[in-house]
This record gives structure tokens, sequence and C-alpha cells, in this order.
């Protein structure tokens, strides 16, 4: 099986764990915390291992040479150990020199390639979010950026795609044109087919050329149509692969179109792939307040406890989008919304919602808690899902198009561009709560946020003051993703004045009221974590799997029955339906009647 040539190699700062395989004809420089400088052969042969506190096990043949064992010396430094070991070499060639070792973390590089560099994703966040990072400081000292297209374009020409998109953080303008002629300097554009292992050869041997004989790491982001994805991961993967680094693949959504689909492109993918180079990328894991997510819950004593049934009456996640598909209709028509967003963004953010206290913030304790959560849920029952699409719609003079006149959308098309959905979750802290969620296109404003009701205080002395409206007293927490981040809980309280009269008012945290930072995309946050190896907001296979399973048969079951989709004007707030699902189990959508101050 052919493979990606892969190294993890954590960075600490007090201790350092480094296996590397090198036989080039250029002098080789290493990176450690503690050694000196030594001269290695050009045409040495080097194996090293190296733990924190361990010294002993380095290596180093010539070709046709036999290493002798070197016996330990009393007292011997581990210094002086290695340089005895290192020393230690029967050759019928003398060195030249001293071996030397670069003890400078600044001698590995980073090269990124956005396979499908013409594309919108890549021209309006790829590179923005690039380039954001080098701005901010968050980029190695050694970088390459290359686009990889079909299309023909000299470097030049990618640069002046890219400049075209390219915006300074609020805070720090004053270098921006500067910073900005230094990042395009770094971009670089090399034309080949997806499929075809000469091209990517050639961008090998450009990507070398730009290395620099460095230890060379390699990050290939693929932005493009996920029926090309194994053919590109199989041609960077035998002719485009880091040779003495570590090589890692980010993946877009969508991740198949079911639980077969999913599990083929996965196997697929592993026959070039390990699990661990895999990174599954959804933005919306990216976002601040999804992140923040943990932090509310976990650093907050106040709110851990309340985090179950017998507190909490439901959990609603609404995405909701004042725009329908323009341009994207060939695209959607073959996913809809419920693969398009309720598969991926809502059933991650209520897997992080509800999961269990996590026994680190390792990626992989994080990640095991979450499938957790997904394999205690209940299969989607088809009487427990809504589904619509958006018709024309006329206001204030201008006329908005149905879904259907959409030139790329077949004029019988049942796509749902709108769907709500009711989840369970069986296990002792959630039995019974019913987890709604809501995705449309061409609704009444642009939103995604969280809203967690809580139950009625029970034998509440106040009810009579609400009427008979106790949702009108029930306390609700708000998590607003996008815009305008906020955080903001609603509670009951006296109106000032002789009388007793109450009302309800928002304890709120209002990110740009609090913080004058700019919040950073989250393409910044996870193509960050990405070139760190950090992949705790990535998907991991298993958790893929059992998310598709929540979903595939209720969607074959969409499908075989033809159900037709309950039809909402253009700007609305979405199909009736909606309403009876949410009503069925007692659930009033919070989204509803909207606060001012929201």
């Amino acid at each position: 099986m052919s493979t990606f040539s892969s190294m993890h190699s954590p960075s600490y700062s007090h201790s350092f764990i480094c296996s590397s395989s090198i036989n080039e004809k250029k002098n080789q420089r290493f990176v450690f915390s503690s050694f000196p400088r030594f001269s290695v052969p050009a045409n040495a042969k080097v194996f090293l291992q190296c733990q924190a506190n361990s010294h002993q096990n380095a290596v180093l043949m010539q070709d046709g040479a036999v290493a002798t064992k070197v016996s330990p010396v009393e007292k011997e430094t581990p210094i002086e150990k290695l340089k005895s070991e290192l020393l230690s070499v029967t050759s019928s060639n003398e060195w030249d020199e001293k071996a030397s070792f670069d003890i400078n973390e600044n001698e590995s590089t980073v090269s990124i390639t956005v396979v499908g560099a013409s594309g919108d994703l890549a021209k309006k966040k790829i590179f923005p979010a690039l380039f954001a990072l080098y701005y901010e400081g968050c980029l190695p000292k050694h970088f390459t950026v290359y686009g990889y297209a079909r299309s023909k374009m000299t470097d030049a020409e990618l640069r002046n795609m890219v400049s075209k998109t390219l915006t300074c953080r609020i805070d720090k303008r004053e270098n921006c044109g500067e910073k900005m002629e230094e990042f395009l300097k770094r971009c670089f554009y090399h034309s080949g087919q997806y499929d075809s292992e000469e091209n990517f050869a050639q961008l090998d041997k450009k990507l070398k050329e730009h290395e620099g004989g460095k230890v060379s790491n390699r990050l290939f982001y693929l932005s493009i149509p996920p029926n090309i994805f194994i053919d590109a991961v199989k041609c960077a993967s035998s002719s485009a692969s880091s040779g003495n680094g570590w090589t890692r693949v980010i993946v877009e959504k969508p991740f198949g179109r079911d639980s077969d689909s999913s599990a083929a492109l996965t196997k697929a993918l592993k026959q070039y792939l390990t699990e661990d180079q895999i990174f599954r990328i959804d933005h919306y894991l990216g976002k601040e307040l999804v992140e923040n997510l943990s932090v509310l819950r976990f650093s907050n004593l106040i709110f851990e406890p309340l985090w179950s049934r017998q507190y909490i009456r439901n959990v609603q996640l609404i995405f909701s989008e004042d725009f329908g598909t323009e341009g994207r209709g060939g695209y959607f028509d073959h996913y809809g919304i419920i693969r398009d967003i309720m598969q991926n963004h809502l059933l991650q953010i209520l897997a992080l919602f509800a999961m269990e206290t996590p026994v680190s913030l390792d990626a992989e304790d994080i990640r095991n808690e979450k499938v957790k959560v997904l394999r205690s849920m209940r299969p989607l029952r088809l009487e427990d899902v809504v589904i619509g699409q958006y018709k024309s719609h006329s206001k204030g003079g201008v006329t908005y198009p149905a879904y259907t006149d959409d030139k790329t959308v077949p004029k019988d098309s049942l796509t749902p561009t709108f769907a709500a959905a009711a989840f369970f979750i069986d296990n002792a802290r959630w039995d019974g709560v019913p987890f709604l969620m809501k995705a449309g296109k061409a609704l009444h404003n642009k939103r995604a946020e969280i809203r967690v009701q809580f139950r009625h205080v029970p034998g509440n002395l106040y009810n009579r003051n609400f009427g008979t409206d106790l949702d009108q007293a029930t306390n609700e927490l708000v998590i607003r993703v996008q815009p305008d981040e906020a955080i903001y809980l609603k509670i009951n309280n006296k109106v000032p004045g002789l009388g007793m009269r109450l009302d309800r008012s928002n304890l709120n945290l209002h990110y740009a009221a609090r913080y004058s930072k700019e919040i950073p995309d989250a393409y910044e946050r996870l193509l960050l974590d990405a070139i760190e190896g950090e992949r705790r907001l990535f998907i991991r296979s298993d958790e893929l799997d059992a998310a598709w399973s929540l979903f595939t048969p209720v969607l074959a079951e969409l499908e075989e029955k033809k159900i037709m989709p309950e039809y909402y004007p253009y700007g609305s707030r979405g199909p009736v339906g909606a309403h009876y699902l949410a009503a069925r189990y007692n659930v009033r959508w919070g989204d509803l009647g909207l606060d001012q101050s929201t």
C-alpha cells in the first residue's frame, strides 16, 4: 500500500522527540533544543532517535561503513556521549569536517499547497486566511504557498488574483501594504491535472527548490469536488509527499452522501493516507463561539450543574441564511440542506454541547466524548422531520426567485432548502430532552445560534405576574455563533417602581462591545491547527460514520418515497410544519420573538 511519508514530532520547550531518516547529497541540518554544532558529511546516511534525557541512541553510517558500539564512559555528559558515538564510525572515508547540527528551530519549512487554487473557496477563504496568519506572525519563518489547479496561470497572475481578496487586521493596519507584498512573494502557482502523477512530480520538484534542503513539512488543502479527491491524493502521495517531514491533507466536506459513500471515500483515502494525516474540515468548528462552548460549560461552576435533563427543557440549534442558492444550485441540488448543514455543522455543535467532560483537552479525548454522544442518539425518523423549499415572492417591489428558477436546478426538483428535525440522546444526562434543529435558505435573516431553554420554576411565586404563558418566565441561554457574536442569558427581574411588574432582561456578553480585537475567521484557526498538528477541531472517521448512521435511513426514505417539500415564500420564517413539529414536543422556537437587544 502506498502511503504518504509521515513524521509526527511535537515540539516541546525543554524536551524533544525526533525520528528522521535522511540520505541526501547535501549536508543536512537538524533541530534540537540542547546540542552544540557538529558537521555531517555530504554522503552520509543518518538515523537519529532522540528522547528527552536520553541521547545515546544516535548512530551515523557512511555507505559501506559499520558502526561500532560505544561503551559508556563514566561521568560522561550526554553531549560528550553523543559526540563520541557520532565519531565512533569505522569508514573508508575520513570526514572532511566535524559534524554540525544546527540548533535552530527554523531549519524546517512548511509548504502549503492549495489544490483547486482557482476556485471560489480558495480565493475567498483559504488565501485570505493564510495571509491573516502571516500578518499575525503565526506562520513558521520558512513557508511557501503554492496554488495548484488546471487553469493556466503564471505566478504573477495568481498573486494578482489573491491580492484582491486580502485584508488586514483592524488593529495593525500601519504595515498592511508591506506585509501583503511580503506574503505575495511567497505565493507561487503550478498548473496541472488532478489525476496526473507527472504534474505532481513537477510540483514536487518546485517545492524542493523552495525548501532548500531543509526538513520539509507539507500541507495539501483539497479545495476541489469530492469526486476527484482520490485522484489528487493518489498523485500527491506517490509524487509530492515529504521525504523527511510530515505530510497532511485537509479534506473539505461533503464527506459522501450517505453511510456507504462516506465509508467508500474513507477507505479510498486510507489507501494513501493514515488517519492521522487526514484532516476533515468543518469550518463551523473553527467559529469562536463554538470553540467557546466547552470553556463556557467546563470552566464556569454555575453552568455545569445545570447541564442536564434535570434543568434543561430543550435545546435548539438554528441556522438560517437570508439568500438562496445563487450560483450553487447545481451543487446544492445533489445534496440538499440536510446533508449540507445539518449532518455536519449542526450535528457537530450538538455533539460538543452534549458531550461528557473529557479526560483532558487532548484531541482524542474530546473526539472520544463526541463519538459517545453520537452513538447514544436515536436515528432520525421520518415523522420527526419537516422539509421545505422556497418559492418566488415579491416584497417592496422586488421579486425574489424560487429555488427551481435557478437554471442549474431541475424544474421538478424536490431537494429541500429547509429542514427541521427533532433528535433525542438516550443517555443518563439527556434522556427525554428534545434537541431541535432548524436550517434553511432564503429565510428572513442570517443567523446561527444555540438556544437552551430551561425548565419552569416549580411552584413559582410570581406565576400570576406572567399570566397563563409560562414560557414568558422561562430562563434561556443563547449562544449566537454568527453574526455579531454574543452570549446572553434571559432572566426575570422586577421593573423599577412601586408596583410589582416583572420583565425579562438579558445578561449580555456582546463580543464587539467587550473585545476590541477582531475575531479571527474560522479558516484561520483550522489552518493553523492543521499546520501545528492539532486535531481537536477536525472530524475523525468513526465520528463521521456515527453521524451518517443517524441521517442515512431518513434520507433514503425521503428520496424513495419522493416526499414533497412544503413551500415557503422567499424571505419568510420557513414552513409552518416546523412549528407543528416543535409543538409536538411542547417547544416554541426561540427565534420567533427576537429581542431588540439581540
